[in-house]
């Protein structure tokens, strides 16, 4: 919870709020009315007034009814951790295709909401449908009907971003398609935000991706290509980052981005080595990878930020508690070899063992192999190159009809 509330705070630093204060409780249940209890809505109340508060923000998802009940209470504005990522998600959305998911995202979120923003016309009704009693043709009043027109234009704009997103989402298909293609695998980075994968991705491709201290800094997936020292070459993807309570909303939003994720080759996990929670935060993002469809996915762990620990030689003991993990420094690049290394050996692992006679009319493919696979063995032959050796799996199907 300590944690959780930590991080609420650095979340509305991002979309900038100024924090004064907080407050927790221990309940044995959720209050369905207010979340908290009735003597904490009171503590809050003197709170928000002798403090002169606008806003108090809720570290997990309000019910509509609860965020209503409580604005009532206590005066002033109430949102819960989910509007406030939202909030952020649109301050930090640059492309298009990120505005989209993030619109999507905001509206699924806000349409049960919508009662709210018309209480106050809905209260200026007389009659039976002013008091929630039976109403008729002549007693519906402007909240009502205004609240139908928000609902139903909120519909609308939510089935036409769904339909822009599918034609997103199929644009990424063929990308990928035509990707494996060319022979080249993928890696993409995860990680908890603020882990250093944009720190990564700009040491290791030169790229020049915002990188900073800040919560969510990226949010458009950017796609680099990474050479390794023998001349094989991958493309390393950069995606949002993820964090405790990831609102639903954004996960089915971006769904078109986290596939991305999901049939990389690689996931090259980044985790903050030098976080008190590091445990939690690898968990988090590996309960959102499941949740994703690519908790099967080969996965290499990259402990960053060894140059911040007080006692450096504990990164190698920390690397060895995982599975499969490097101790790195993305921004001054220590470990980046080790990193490369165990990347293109796991990327070897995975290639298909295949023996093909080429046609010198194909010659190209050939080429191919060269630039993509491991040569193991090469002769020519009367009508072609006879060449064996080992492949990307993408890649196979371009020499089915000169298998052996």
């Amino acid at each position: 919870m300590e944690d959780s509330l930590i991080e609420l705070v650095e979340l509305a630093r991002t979309a900038g709020v100024q924090v004064i204060g907080q407050a927790k409780q221990r309940l044995r249940a959720i209050n369905p009315a207010t979340y908290i209890g009735k003597g904490k809505v009171a503590e809050l109340k003197v709170l928000a007034q002798a403090l002169d508060l606008d806003t108090i923000i809720f570290d997990d998802e309000l019910s509509p009814n609860q965020q209503r009940n409580l604005e009532e209470e206590l005066g002033v504005k109430v949102i819960d951790r989910t509007a406030l990522i939202l909030d952020i998600f649109a301050r930090h959305a640059r492309t298009r295709e990120g505005a989209l998911q993030v619109e999507l995202a905001q509206y699924v979120y806000r349409l049960p909401r919508l009662t709210r923003a018309w209480m106050h016309l809905a209260r200026q009704v007389g009659g039976g449908a002013a008091r929630g009693g039976p109403g008729g043709v002549g007693l519906r009043g402007p909240g009502e009907t205004q609240l139908e027109t928000d609902r139903r234009f909120i519909d609308q704009r939510i089935a036409h971003l769904k339909r822009e997103l599918e034609h997103v989402r199929r644009h990424r298909k063929q990308y990928r398609r035509r990707r494996q293609r060319q022979g080249l695998s993928v890696v993409s980075l995860v990680g908890y935000t603020n882990a250093g994968k944009s720190t990564l991705l700009n040491t290791l491709t030169n790229a020049s991706v915002l990188a900073t201290d800040r919560l969510f800094a990226t949010l458009d997936p950017v796609t680099r290509r990474l050479s390794f020292p023998g001349g094989k070459e991958v493309l390393l993807t950069d995606t949002v980052g993820f964090i405790q309570k990831l609102p639903t909303q954004l996960v089915a939003a971006f769904r078109a981005t986290l596939e991305e994720i999901s049939e990389a080759d690689l996931i090259l996990h980044i985790a903050d080595i030098r976080h008190p929670n590091v445990r939690e935060q690898v968990r988090t993002v590996e309960q959102v990878l499941r949740e994703i469809g690519a908790g099967q996915r080969p996965m290499l762990v990259a402990l960053n930020k060894i140059d911040l620990l007080s006692e450096p030689e504990k990164a190698q003991l920390m690397a060895a508690q995982y599975q499969n993990a490097v101790a790195i420094s993305a921004l001054y690049g220590q470990g980046l070899d080790d990193l490369l290394a165990k990347i293109e050996n796991i990327l070897a692992q995975q290639m298909v063992r295949v023996r093909a006679q080429v046609p010198y009319a194909a010659n190209e493919l050939v080429a191919l192999f060269h630039r993509h696979g491991v040569v193991e063995h090469e002769r020519h032959s009367r009508v072609g190159t006879v060449i064996e050796g080992k492949l990307p799996p993408g890649l196979v199907n371009r020499f089915e009809p000169y298998l052996e």
